[in-house]
């Protein structure tokens, strides 16, 4: 990476109200952190927003302890969207608490960006919990299922 972008870098930085920013470039990569290694900096997971990251940080923490507490395969989103458990309004859900399910079976679909994607099973077991909510936003690596 060249230095000169290094240094704009470093300016951006400092004339903004950005904290830390990571670039990668091929297989080369830069991290610039405002603030030295003594002070405290919340790291979020998933690129975001300032204000989305703030709103999301607090719901995703009952999720976790619910995985937690249930053993099993956790299937997760793939992506930010919205969660849907049926293929249109009123009809019946894709899964259901305690069914049996196979590889490949659909268990929900996640909007994004106006495009409907299909979640897969990708292991055969029994549905042994449904962490999302009809129609609520769900965030990346957030996890919908628990398959025992």
């Amino acid at each position: 990476m060249d230095i000169r972008k290094v240094k704009k870098l470093i300016e951006l930085i400092e004339e903004s109200d950005i904290a830390e920013i990571e670039i990668h470039e091929g297989e080369e990569s830069v991290r610039i952190n405002r603030y030295s290694s003594t002070q405290p900096v919340a790291v979020t997971q998933a690129p975001a927003p300032i204000a989305t990251t703030t709103i999301s940080a607090a719901p995703q923490a009952p999720s976790a302890n619910k995985v937690e507490e249930l053993s099993g395969h956790v299937i997760t989103s793939p992506m930010v969207g919205t969660y849907y458990d049926a293929p249109s309004p009123g009809s019946s859900a894709f899964v259901k608490l305690g069914q049996t399910v196979q590889k490949g079976d659909t268990l929900c679909i996640i909007e994004a960006m106006k495009i409907l994607n299909q979640i897969e099973a990708d292991k055969s077991g029994v549905v042994a919990s449904i962490l999302a909510e009809n129609g609520h936003p769900v965030e990346f690596d957030q996890p919908l299922f628990i398959i025992e």
